[in-house]
């Protein structure tokens, strides 16, 4: 599963990343802020419009805003 379609308030593992499929810079961001394969993570809140843009996402206590396309390079497992 994607993180995209983590439901909120669910657990969950990243057992992958595609970073290929990210611009290099947003890559870099992202895993300068600790995303990345083995971290724990729970989606908090979704946007309200169309897109359902951004998604909350909690790593450890920090809260983080991810764009949908970013949660969709991201495989995850629930735990």
């Amino acid at each position: 599963m994607t993180l995209d379609l983590l439901p909120v308030g669910q657990r969950a593992r990243i057992t992958a990343v595609d970073w290929d499929g990210l611009v290099p810079e947003e890559a870099q961001r992202l895993q300068a802020l600790g995303i990345d394969a083995g971290a724990s993570v729970e989606i908090s809140h979704r946007g309200i419009f169309a897109g359902r843009d951004p998604i909350a996402l909690m790593i450890g206590r920090m809260t983080v805003a991810l764009r949908r396309a970013h949660a969709r390079a991201m495989t995850v497992e629930p735990i």
